[in-house]
């Protein structure tokens, strides 16, 4: 269900994922620009931080997956969270999405079930999380159960 966003409890920016506009990547070392890397995740993200787990290549506009199993972890303070996906020709491409390292339950959004559970269609904006309740940090969790993923930009509401 579309909803104008909570503007007064929004405090994450929208946040571009490939290095043009790209900011706020945490990760271990130097990321690889145009080339595969393998990433992990940093023990701790701040709000408003996003980082990569398994094989990507961050390019331009866009981090592109190249192993099945790859996630990106963003920690954001609003209620709604949401992804542009594409799934790079590959179609339909499931992921599973967790909040605070668990399944999202009443907090799933339009396009995932309570356990967490999508499929990556056509290239478009998904919404992952609609919070319930009071809003918070929190820590989301997509990860794709099949290579090929490109994922542009985050955007809260």
């Amino acid at each position: 269900m579309e909803a104008q966003a909570d503007w007064p409890q929004l405090a994450t920016p929208e946040t571009y994922l490939g290095y043009a506009r790209g900011e706020r990547l945490a990760t271990m070392g130097e990321p690889a620009l145009d080339e595969p890397r393998g990433y992990e995740l940093p023990e701790h993200l701040r709000v408003n931080q996003w980082g990569l787990a398994g094989e990507w290549i961050i390019g331009r506009e866009n981090v592109a997956l190249l192993r099945t199993g790859g996630s990106i972890t963003v920690r954001f303070h609003a209620r709604d969270a949401h992804l542009v996906l594409s799934p790079g020709g590959r179609d339909p491409t499931p992921f599973r999405v967790l909040l605070d390292g668990e399944v999202p339950g009443s907090s799933h959004g339009v396009d995932t079930d309570e356990d967490g559970s999508g499929q990556l269609g056509a290239g478009r904006l998904y919404q992952l999380v609609r919070q319930r309740g009071p809003v918070r940090e929190r820590t989301l969790t997509i990860t794709f159960l099949d290579a090929g993923v490109e994922a542009y930009a985050f955007t809260f509401g």
